[in-house]
């Protein structure tokens, strides 16, 4: 007897980040329904590393350019349409935010302290990663300022 083996769809996908008055915050965007609030991701295309892709799908989806870090930070999965998928998560240090970017009409996106993503998001395994990546960066933001005194 044998069982059917699903494929799995490898995407890619970063958290943007900045720091405000000293708190981290993330920028979520709306899925193109409006419905859902998510992080940039998608598809990697061939030839193309994940954390490439991952910026690419920000740049797309989000309208932010930065220096994705090629440190994958966790993976999530979640199923779509009956298929699924696994994403490669990475983290992107938000340098340049544009109003003019090729989703712009599709997606509502939004600053948020990661408390609250923590909240908006979806999927549990998104919210573990970004718990990680909270524990993680209060702790070299409480550092750095430590250290600056």
């Amino acid at each position: 007897m044998s069982r059917k083996v699903s494929k799995v769809f490898k995407q890619s996908g970063v958290i943007p980040y900045r720091v405000n008055d000293g708190k981290i915050e993330i920028l979520l965007i709306t899925t193109r329904n409006f419905q859902d609030w998510v992080i940039p991701k998608g598809d990697i295309p061939n030839g193309m590393s994940p954390p490439d892709s991952a910026a690419k799908e920000a740049w797309e989806e989000a309208g932010v350019i930065g220096q994705v870090d090629a440190n994958e930070l966790g993976t999530y999965k979640y199923r779509k349409r009956g298929k699924s998928y696994c994403v490669k998560m990475y983290l992107l240090p938000v340098e340049m935010l544009s109003e003019d970017y090729p989703e712009a009409n599709k997606r509502k996106r939004q600053w948020v302290e990661v408390s609250k993503a923590i909240r908006w998001v979806k999927f549990n395994s998104l919210k573990r990663i970004l718990k990680g990546f909270f524990q993680v960066k209060s702790q070299f933001c409480a550092f750095q300022c430590y250290s600056d005194i």
